[in-house]
């Protein structure tokens, strides 16, 4: 997937999933930057999954600079500090100390999603990621998901 840009994302949330649609095209990192601040902001711990140990270096980049004010606490989940750090990056399920919401950057479905409240599935807006979205949903569907379109521009 990469850091292209993305035409929407699918929520997870108690049997539910939510497409939400994006009538423009948005950078994804910024997006997901939000994402997780947004939930930061409610209260809410946050992992950050892409098997990818390098994007999520990128990830983490994009977190201390994409505010020019403010703050999302974030740490790698081998941290010593994941327990208390609000938004973790993990290349892996192991040993996630939260399971609010679940930011899945992966091509595939995270094995462990169901341990969340929420998962947010970010798609990119070329062809194959599409294709991979589309295997993605289908997974979350036959598992009994409930699907919801939502327009975030709206």
């Amino acid at each position: 997937m990469g850091w292209a840009f993305f035409d929407w994302l699918a929520v997870v949330s108690w049997k539910k999933l939510l497409l939400v649609c994006l009538l423009t095209l948005v950078l994804a990192g910024i997006v997901i930057c939000r994402l997780a601040a947004k939930a930061f902001a409610q209260k809410k711990n946050v992992v950050v999954y892409d098997p990818d140990r390098a994007r999520l270096g990128e990830f983490d980049k994009r977190l201390w600079t994409f505010q020019a004010v403010g703050f999302v606490p974030h740490v790698f989940a081998d941290s010593p500090l994941a327990a208390e750090t609000p938004v973790i990056l993990s290349a892996n399920g192991e040993s996630l100390p939260h399971h609010d919401v679940l930011i899945n950057l992966a091509d595939e479905w995270p094995p462990f999603f169901a341990t969340f409240e929420r998962v947010l599935e970010i798609v990119g807006a070329d062809d194959e990621d599409k294709v991979k979205a589309r295997a993605r949903h289908a997974f979350y569907k036959d598992r009994g998901y409930d699907i919801q379109v939502r327009d975030l521009e709206g």
